[in-house]
């Protein structure tokens, strides 16, 4: 029996911010449920942090994972949580 047909329809999602504009030589890593982040400022990296807890929050609250929208969606998403 040959399962590529069930191999090639799992999505695998995920998000990766980074950021570079830390100075003050603190390595910054944020890892968790699809997603990496990476870097930045404190205040930089805390703004990612923010962003990605008010995506994920966003999708549990109607019953999705990140494999379930488009990435158009996805950035329409990101748009409204940033106004």
């Amino acid at each position: 029996m040959n399962n590529s047909r069930d191999l090639s329809d799992r999505r695998i999602a995920g998000l990766l911010g980074f950021a570079f504009d830390a100075d003050d030589g603190l390595k910054r890593i944020t890892r968790g449920k699809h997603f990496l982040l990476a870097g930045g400022s404190e205040e930089t990296h805390g703004l990612m942090q923010e962003t990605i807890i008010r995506v994920n929050d966003r999708l549990d609250s109607r019953g999705l994972v990140l494999t379930d929208i488009s990435p158009e969606q996805l950035f329409e998403l990101l748009q409204d949580i940033r106004g």
